[in-house]
């Protein structure tokens, strides 16, 4: 197990889903920072990042720049903190004769939603940042993303023809 997560993480990722929640792997991520969420989805942010030394962001873009990774830093800390005080409701019903894990349910339900709308936020601000670029600098991101879309079918496909091949020889 790596070091730096929280043993209780593994944990309270199972009794979450276990109640029917996902707030575990709703925390948003960011550039660089891809976080439980980054299931294979795409997120702008992900891809700019990955090309912000290509795009020559100009003064406006820049200032945008840097406010998006602020809200999306602050949006994974608030999402943690989220997390924390489910951890905590979690561990106070525990210790009670009868837990009500509906109240867990309620707390964790709410904390997703919350992470939910602000990635949202989050993302809607890289949009618009995207939208505020030029034609060339647009062709630069386009071409990233036609490349890992490309990458991810290819991968599908091997997956799918090992899939395939497993099923041959166990058939």
């Amino acid at each position: 197990m790596n070091s730096r997560i929280p043993r209780w993480t593994g944990i309270m990722a199972t009794a979450l889903l276990a109640f029917g929640t996902n707030v575990a792997m709703a925390q948003p991520g960011g550039p660089g920072h891809p976080g439980p969420h980054g299931r294979g989805g795409f997120e702008i942010e992900h891809v700019l990042a990955e090309l912000k030394s290509q795009l020559n962001l100009n003064t406006q873009q820049q200032a945008t720049w840097d406010a998006a990774v602020a809200h999306g830093k602050t949006a994974r800390q608030n999402a943690r903190a989220a997390m924390e005080s489910v951890h905590a409701a979690l561990t106070a019903e525990l210790a009670k004769a009868e837990p009500n894990f509906a109240a867990v349910a309620a707390t964790a339900d709410a904390a997703q939603a919350n992470a939910q709308a602000v990635r949202k936020q989050v993302r809607d601000e890289w949009l618009s940042l995207y939208a505020t670029f030029s034609p060339a600098q647009k062709a630069v991101v386009r071409d990233a993303v036609k490349a890992r879309v490309d990458r991810m079918d290819a991968f599908r496909e091997k997956m799918k023809e090992r899939f395939q091949q497993r099923q041959g020889t166990n058939g």
